[in-house]
Order: structure tokens, then C-alpha cells, then sequence
């Protein structure tokens, strides 16, 4: 049994580490928008993908969290 928890105590860092990663990309390309001199639709839909990133990054990393701590 303890093969399989830290199986799943990894699977959450991995979790951590893509949901991390996700908002890492998406504020810094946010704050490279905010400089550009782009269409209004261009910006308007980067945000809008930034936000949906976003917000399955949040869930992510809370499974992720409870994995790691806990295991299954």
C-alpha cells in the first residue's frame, strides 16, 4: 500500500507543479498584453482564455494539494 500512496503523494505534486505552471504563462502573457498595441478583440479574447486557464488551474492545484498531503 505504501507504493500506491506515494504514487498519488507525486501525481499531486505534478498537479501543483502544471496548475504552477499554467498561471505563471497565462499572468506573465497578461502582463505582455497590457503593453501591446493590439486590437481590442485580440486582448478580449486572450482574457477571456487566460480566465478559463485560470480557473481550471485553481481546481487543479487544490486536488493537487490534497493528493500530496494525503494521498488518495
Amino acid at each position: 500500500m505504501k507504493g500506491a500512496a506515494a504514487w498519488w503523494r507525486r501525481a499531486g505534486w505534478f498537479l501543483i507543479a502544471a496548475a504552477a505552471w499554467t498561471a505563471f504563462v497565462w499572468v506573465n502573457r497578461l502582463v505582455n498584453l497590457a503593453g501591446d498595441d493590439r486590437s481590442a478583440t485580440f486582448i478580449a479574447v486572450h482574457v477571456v482564455l487566460a480566465m478559463v486557464s485560470l480557473g481550471f488551474a485553481v481546481p487543479m492545484a487544490i486536488i493537487g494539494w490534497r493528493l500530496a498531503r494525503r494521498g488518495p
